[in-house]
């Protein structure tokens, strides 16, 4: 068997109505021949891997290049290239210049900025539009009210209700064909943080050919305000994972700058407040110091969902003078970082995760647990000083579309409080003492600490 020559096939083009791909791929059966599970077989979307009567693997013409195969081969018997031709993309829309009305809805509409009103002295005034930046998304056609706008030659569908195209990325397998069959450049995307596909609702112009080659029916209609709703969210992950790379190139500069920018405004507030508990809006504040600085990848709106990604800053302090040393806040500790210091007081090590706990027990306030941070409410950017007098109160909530099930937090939850069931991050609130470790240590920003504003006091 060790003699078998490596096979190599060469598959000249798969072809889709509006897209193609090229896959050269080689199978080295005398690695293959190893590997008794053959977990390639159970991997391929459209059954184009099969064994031969030697029980050696193979690939029909089936295969669509998802590289499936290859990723579970646990041998890397698999060599896979796929090349994808550039996809058909639809012609400029036409504008009838007798129908235009000059209202210049398709102008506000346009997402990439490629029409505009002009004037001569031989015509009226009319829309025109860039060939060179016009990306064929078709969303001119659909908000024009005289219907001035012809689009769709190769997409004849009306595109016009409230539904739109979704990925559900639950049951998506990753083989990318999707992308290969859209003619609408930018309207389905592959995410850094989940290799997944994702759509642009602004962008599709739902000709459902994604939907006709999916191989696991992942891709299917939505409301538009959920779409929306789900690609924002996508966005922001997306968006929160490159500022967390630090090699991320002038995104990641930017993320300095910001960060930068966000300790000196808080060092600032500081200063000028000794009250134990207040907020202050300093919206305006962080949009002038921002707005001059962040690189076309970075929307200022999104300041909003970076900000609502952020931590607090949290303190916990022993007063010497009142502690007795009684160590009944020892017994309190979910992760034994209070130790006493004969005769008194104790002392509070790294390991705290500021679950308050400690202060509630405590009779003789001689513990004291502050957190600072900013928030976002109602599109205002606040930032808050507050004082805990006990455990928090609220609830953890998992986002199970970003979720990756990595693990994480799971394996650092100090009271072991959360556990995976079916690549889902399970919550047994009898646990959870709210401390959010778990929101600090995600990735993807997939878990959130939701806290009840009766957790803290106001102290004037």
């Amino acid at each position: 068997m060790n003699n078998i020559p490596t096979t190599t096939n060469n598959i000249k083009k798969y072809s889709k109505p509006l897209r193609e791909v090229e896959v050269d791929y080689k199978v080295d059966h005398s690695i293959c021949e190893k590997c008794e599970e053959k977990p390639c077989l159970f991997s391929c979307p459209v059954d184009a891997i099969q064994k031969n009567s030697m029980g050696q693997i193979e690939i029909n013409d089936k295969c669509v290049g998802c590289v499936l195969c290859r990723e579970a081969c646990p041998y890397n018997a698999i060599k896979m290239k796929t090349t994808l031709s550039e996809p058909i993309r639809e012609n400029v829309p036409n504008i009838n210049k007798k129908l235009c009305r000059q209202c210049g809805a398709c102008v506000k509409a346009c997402k990439t900025g490629s029409i505009q009103l002009i004037s001569s002295g031989t015509e009226e005034a009319h829309s025109e539009i860039n060939e060179d930046t016009c990306v064929r998304c078709g969303y001119c056609a659909r908000v024009c009210p005289t219907e001035a706008i012809k689009y769709g030659e190769i997409l004849p569908r009306s595109v016009v209700g409230g539904k739109a195209i979704v990925v559900d990325q639950k049951n998506c397998i990753g083989c990318m064909t999707c992308t290969r069959v859209c003619p609408s450049r930018g309207a389905i995307n592959v995410g850094n943080v989940s290799k997944l596909p994702f759509i642009n609702p602004s962008y599709c112009a739902r000709c459902e050919e994604c939907m006709n080659v999916c191989p696991s029916a992942a891709i299917k209609y939505s409301s538009r305000k959920r779409a929306y709703q789900n690609f924002s969210k996508i966005k922001t992950m997306e968006i929160v994972s490159e500022l967390m790379e630090k090699e991320a190139g002038k995104l990641s500069s930017d993320a300095v700058k910001i960060n930068g920018i966000l300790k000196t405004i808080a060092t600032e507030i500081e200063l000028r407040h000794i009250e134990k508990h207040f907020e202050e809006d300093v919206t305006e504040f962080i949009k002038d110091e921002i707005k001059d600085m962040i690189s076309s990848d970075l929307e200022i709106e999104d300041i909003h969902e970076i900000i609502g990604a952020t931590t607090p800053k949290r303190e916990i302090e022993v007063i010497e003078d009142n502690c007795i040393g009684c160590g009944e806040c020892i017994a309190e500790c979910p992760v034994d970082s209070i130790e006493l210091e004969i005769p008194s007081p104790i002392h509070i090590d790294d390991k705290c995760v500021f679950c308050g706990k400690c202060v509630d027990k405590c009779q003789f306030d001689a513990i004291t647990l502050g957190q600072e941070y900013f928030t976002v409410k109602a599109d205002r950017i606040f930032f808050v000083r507050e004082e805990l007098l006990g455990p928090r109160k609220g609830e953890i909530v998992t986002d199970v579309d970003a979720c990756m099930a990595c693990g994480v937090c799971v394996n650092k939850c100090p009271t072991s409080a959360l556990k995976l069931e079916k690549d889902e991050v399970v919550v047994d609130s009898d646990k959870c003492i709210l401390c959010g470790e778990c929101e600090t240590l995600c990735p993807v920003n997939a878990i959130r600490l939701n806290t009840d504003s009766t957790e803290t006091e106001q102290v004037e």
